[in-house]
């Protein structure tokens, strides 16, 4: 035989060896793990039954060292798993990519914390700085400088009083992106992508100049080959990558705060930039906008008018929509005469999109308000919404009526349908809560309803551990930031009292003739089924107990869940008992003197307890792994 020859069969067993190493040590945890690592495994295995073998020079010990390699694999892959876990990584060029990524968030983590440092809040990001009278201003300015992500997010919280004190919501309130229009270059490259033809075949006409620029996207006016006037929405190049960076960043960070910080998960952090993250991500997408106006105008709107959107011309980064000929609220003055009938249109039709349709537009504020050339309002810009199913608005529905009557019991009852306890609450002292609340902003006697009464029955609902449901929130934040609005159009609007009126005739609406008929016939449809079966029930039921053969059957771990789980950790129990089993049975043997003699040094006994330590270490280490893959 060639020295070449010897050579390759060399090589064909050693991989052949490593290959039944890896094999092995991958059955005997009993979980998938990689390919590299698992020949990575076999090779270092082969590698310690080498080393042993050399070391040790006793051929009577082969089964031992073919045991100390499959220990030294398992070893390995368990060291690897904790080091590393599975999946946390892939091929070199997902490393790569990982790689980018952390090095873009570590520029960003340092540009974020200069501009913080820039405006006085440095001491307050290493837990040494004091809360002044300049504070609130100092990071109103730091989120303006941080970009749309972190505007976005202190708008957001400028809504929730639960969370802050009143100089930081009334600071925060002040938030507006300051944006430079993006030259109509750069802009006409994004519409063209999207249309995926040349512009000239879709418009007669697109204006170069922004009629309105803003963080996000901004608008041109435009004319369609049949002669329409429509404005086209196109998204600002580059602006997902740099929302999805910060929203990775801003992710990080409440998780740290929610696992490190106990009133990070009292105030629910993290949820809280879960909501955000959902609702910004939407944003970006403009298809969602499209069928969010789409949804808002089903709804058969009749006191604001609905923009149309065109589906055809639309893509995820333009929005196209027919153009309408009003100027702002914010921009404009409205005539007094037309003022408190503008905003109880505007009003009803809120009201209406959040007790009735259940989709509605969760950002009002007058930018989005349009006051046309006929007299009537346009509510434009539905990127932000939200949605409410019939429970949420029933409950809703109930905390209004329960509010209005001043029945903190019936209150509270409504309101623990709303919201969701952290824990178990005493509902005796959260229904006194609620009347002192009642008492004070509903009452004869109190202050009267306004609409610090919506921030102080979230800071109740913060007092007792009571999350508050993202979309339930958005409520809110459309009513204070409706408020802002309505105040626009009419000054001196009172919300409250208007959401009173209005709310009472919707739901009278709700309660005509025909209405009632209607529920009473889908309830009947309904239980119908149920009432056929139950004379039958009720027949077997009676005849078991006068037979005295009645009983109950009641399956334990009928869920598959519970099965898997009650199995996995029987598996890991027996396991763990097995390897101590056999531990101490080594153990023993390797103490013990005399027995047969298997070569001059070693016994039988010993050899069999070497065996069985390597066999304690393999099941042993088994019970570890799959503790870290859990």
């Amino acid at each position: 035989m060639s020295a070449f020859t010897s050579g390759l069969l060399f090589v064909a067993g050693t991989l052949a060896a490593v290959a039944v190493l890896a094999a092995l040590a991958r059955k005997l945890l009993g979980l998938r793990v990689g390919v590299l690592r698992t020949l990575v495994a076999g090779g270092l295995g082969l590698v310690g039954q080498t080393v042993f073998a050399l070391t040790v020079k006793q051929p009577v010990l082969a089964t031992i060292q073919f045991g100390v390699a499959l220990l030294v694999a398992v070893v390995f892959l368990v060291v690897a798993e904790a080091v590393v876990p599975t999946g946390a990584l892939g091929w070199p060029n997902d490393w790569l990519r990982a790689a980018r990524r952390r090095l873009a968030r570590t520029r960003r983590y340092s540009q974020i914390t200069k501009i913080a440092v820039r405006h006085g809040l440095g001491p307050h990001l290493w837990g040494r700085g004091r809360a002044g009278d300049g504070l609130a201003r100092a990071l109103r300015m730091a989120l303006e400088d941080g970009g749309v992500t972190f505007v976005k997010l202190g708008q957001l919280v400028a809504t929730r009083g639960d969370l802050l004190p009143a100089d930081f919501i009334d600071e925060l309130s002040r938030l507006h992106s300051q944006v430079t229009p993006v030259p109509w270059e750069r802009v006409r490259d994004v519409l063209a992508e999207d249309l995926g033809r040349p512009i000239g075949e879709v418009f007669a006409e697109v204006d170069p100049e922004p009629m309105a620029a803003a963080a996000i996207a901004q608008v041109h006016r435009a004319r369609l080959l049949d002669g329409s006037e429509v404005v086209i929405k196109i998204q600002r190049p580059g602006i997902r990558t740099e929302v999805v960076r910060d929203l990775d960043i801003l992710s990080r960070l409440a998780r740290t705060l929610h696992n490190r910080t106990r009133w990070g998960a009292a105030i629910g952090v993290r949820e809280l930039a879960d909501g955000f993250a959902v609702a910004l991500r939407e944003e970006l997408d403009f298809r969602v906008e499209l069928r969010n106006t789409l949804a808002v105008a089903a709804g058969e709107e009749p006191d604001v008018v609905i923009p149309t959107v065109h589906p055809g011309l639309s893509s995820a980064r333009v929005l196209v929509l027919d153009r309408l000929d009003g100027v702002p609220i914010g921009q404009t003055v409205v005539p007094p005469d037309a003022r408190v009938g503008l905003a109880d249109a505007l009003l009803r039709c809120l009201l209406r999109q959040i007790m009735v349709t259940g989709v509605f537009h969760a950002d009002p504020h007058p930018g989005n308000v349009l006051l046309l050339s006929d007299g009537r309002l346009a509510l434009l810009d539905y990127g932000s919404v939200g949605r409410l199913d019939a429970t949420t608005r029933a409950a809703l529905q109930r905390v209004l009526l329960a509010a209005d009557s001043g029945d903190p019991a019936a209150l509270r009852d409504a309101l623990l349908e709303l919201v969701v306890p952290a824990h178990d609450i005493d509902e005796a002292k959260l229904e006194r809560a609620l009347g002192q609340y009642l008492a004070a902003h509903l009452s004869a006697g109190g202050t009267g309803p306004d609409l610090e009464m919506f921030t102080a029955l979230l800071r109740l609902t913060a007092r007792f551990d009571l999350a508050v449901p993202p979309e339930v929130a958005a409520v809110f934040r459309c009513l204070v930031t409706l408020d802002g609005t309505l105040t626009a159009i009419s000054p001196g609007f009172d919300l409250v009292e208007g959401s009173r009126t209005g709310a009472f005739a919707l739901l009278a609406d709700k309660f005509t003739a025909t209405s009632l008929r209607r529920s009473a016939a889908d309830e009947a449809l309904a239980v119908l089924p149920m009432l056929r079966r139950l004379p039958r029930r009720l027949d077997r039921i009676t005849g078991a107990l006068e037979r005295g053969q009645l009983s109950m059957r009641i399956r334990l771990l009928s869920d598959g869940d519970d099965r898997r789980a009650v199995t996995a950790m029987l598996d890991q129990v027996l396991t763990a008992f097995l390897g101590g089993t056999t531990g101490i049975m080594a153990v023993l043997l390797l103490g013990t003197t005399g027995g047969p003699s298997v070569t001059r040094d070693v016994t039988l006994f010993q050899v069999l307890g070497y065996n069985l330590l390597v066999l304690c270490g393999v099941l042993v280490l088994r019970v570890l792994f799959l503790m870290l893959r859990r």
